[in-house]
């Protein structure tokens, strides 16, 4: 998102990395697959962020995660997030990640 933002967005990007990469993803504590994991239910939970929940699936199969991870994370957010957005997550997880027939 950094290299297509144009030149008078690029302050948000920056903003963006160095808060949520910068400060919060270098903290101690948590591994970086369960960091990206909670980021993934989180986005999914807010409702309305599919394309960087889109952007974490991703995220998250390169930290290490497989789909099923994704998939019984989300289901056992289930509960708080609601049907609709767990839907929404489901969706984004199968786009970038389908079903072996």
């Amino acid at each position: 998102m950094h290299q297509k933002a144009t030149e008078n967005q690029k302050h948000i990007q920056n903003y963006l990395s160095a808060f949520c990469f910068g400060d919060i993803y270098t903290r101690g504590g948590l591994d970086l697959k369960t960091r990206e994991l909670l980021t993934l239910c989180i986005l999914s939970a807010l409702g309305g962020c599919e394309s960087q929940v889109k952007s974490h699936v991703y995220g998250n199969l390169n930290v290490g995660n497989d789909k099923n991870t994704l998939l019984e994370a989300v289901t056992q957010c289930l509960p708080y997030m609601g049907f609709p957005r767990t839907l929404n997550g489901l969706s984004a997880i199968n786009e970038v990640v389908p079903e072996n027939k």
